[in-house]
């Protein structure tokens, strides 16, 4: 028998699969599919302060290998969330879930922090750094470490649950953020988020998106997440969970062995609504052809 359990700092996870914020909404869709029990956690839909409409139309486009988005966090607001979405999924999902929270100011932050830590099955807490800082020009925050820190050190002020920084891949060097954050305190890290990308229709001679550009992921995306988490895993000690175009049960060992201790599904959810329990069911068979008798064995094994 192989062993699939792994932990994320005080949380301990019965396999390493989470599906990623954005792609699996609030659980409800994927439950009449499977039981939402077989995942070792969820990562729920991105919540922020006020309800979000999201952008403008159209929204998504297809590429090869993957997909653009720029649906801008659509949402129905932390006190509907807290108060309805996630008492309905508790009654469906036993194990504690991965909070993901987006800011738009600092105290936005502080906010949503302190409110996800009164809710009893939310376990750990995802921060999304990719929002742009209304109060600074606009500027995502995760692509300035000094912000980087200064978010973490907010957050960690309000919450006693573990906190995991969910860094953006749209920089020069992904270690320094990773670092800035470990420095403020940071538990674990999230990486990748999506890549900046863009589509343009020929025949109309403009974007295909409404808002020009967008976040690009899917198979595309694995090499260059995979090398960013091999490069984080050097520069620092927390624990990292990894994403970004993971696909099957060989993208969930390749992505432990550069250093996750759990991996993140995000867009092949939209193209193949049954890849977390299939990458499950194939897990623990790949393990035994490949000689691994525990994941904890292959974390980070890389040099």
């Amino acid at each position: 028998m192989v062993d699939l359990r792994t932990k994320l700092s005080s949380l301990d996870l019965d396999n390493p699969l989470i599906p990623a914020s954005g792609c699996y909404g609030f659980g409800q869709d994927f439950a009449p599919l499977y039981d939402l029990n077989i995942l070792g956690s969820i990562s729920f839909k991105g919540t922020t302060v006020e309800p979000r409409e999201g952008n403008a139309l159209p929204r998504i486009a297809e590429c090869p290998m993957g997909m653009l988005n720029s649906v801008g966090l659509q949402n129905p607001g932390v006190k509907v969330v807290v108060e309805e979405e996630l008492p309905a999924l508790k009654k469906i999902f036993h194990k504690p879930l991965v909070a993901n929270i987006s800011g738009f100011s600092f105290d936005e932050f502080s906010i949503l922090a302190e409110e996800m830590d009164k809710v009893e099955n939310v376990g750990l807490l995802e921060v999304n750094i990719s929002c742009p800082n209304v109060h600074n020009g606009g500027m995502a925050f995760g692509t300035d470490a000094k912000n980087v820190a200064e978010v973490c050190k907010r957050v960690k002020e309000k919450t006693k649950k573990p906190v995991y920084m969910k860094l953006s891949p749209n920089v020069t060097d992904i270690t320094e953020m990773a670092k800035a954050a470990e420095a403020a305190g940071a538990d674990g890290i999230s990486l990748i988020n999506t890549l900046l990308g863009m589509r343009i229709d020929i025949k109309r001679r403009r974007p295909v998106l409404a808002n020009k550009v967008g976040g690009y992921s899917g198979p595309a995306v694995f090499p260059i997440a995979l090398r960013m988490v091999y490069q984080v895993r050097k520069a620092v000690q927390i624990p990292i969970i990894g994403m970004g175009g993971i696909a099957s049960a060989e993208d969930v060992i390749e992505m432990m062995m550069a250093g996750a201790s759990a991996v993140e599904i995000g867009a092949e959810n939209l193209v193949h609504p049954y890849v977390c329990r299939d990458i499950l069911e194939n897990l623990p068979i790949l393990c035994e052809e490949l000689g691994i008798s525990s994941l904890q064995e292959i974390i980070g094994i890389i040099d």
